[in-house]
């Protein structure tokens, strides 16, 4: 087909729903999360986070190297789209407590089935053909 000739609108398809009507999660929600993992330092808190299951957030800081306002926006923002949980624990001595992190489920998939699927491929295709 050339650029002059054009379908008939009856012509073009259109691709289906991308989620059940009763999904738990809106596409919105979903596509928050996909750009939120977009970002090299959320990408990066988040792949540490699920290689550690959990961390305060004291040791994650240290293993980002990133400014800490810089930081905290991008673990927030990654706690508000629903890819980390945060939580807290007593301190060993019982009077207080302190923050650590966790990937949620979603988190653990988006990047284990989406970016890093991607990059196995990737190294994969390499391997075959190299």
């Amino acid at each position: 087909m050339s650029e002059t000739d054009h379908r008939s609108t009856d012509e073009v398809r259109q691709p289906e729903p991308p989620l059940p009507e009763d999904s738990g999660l809106t596409l919105e929600e979903y596509l928050a999360m996909q750009q939120a993992i977009g970002h090299p330092t959320r990408f990066h808190i988040l792949r540490t986070l699920v290689v550690n299951d959990e961390l305060s957030t004291t040791d994650l800081k240290a293993a980002i190297d990133v400014e800490s306002h810089n930081f905290h926006y991008h673990l927030d923002d990654l706690v508000d789209v629903g890819l980390v949980d945060k939580r807290q624990r007593r301190t060993a001595d019982g009077q207080g407590f302190y923050t650590y992190y966790r990937p949620t489920a979603m988190g653990r998939g988006i990047l284990e089935q989406g970016v890093e699927e991607l990059m196995r491929r990737e190294r994969e295709f390499n391997d075959a053909y190299s």
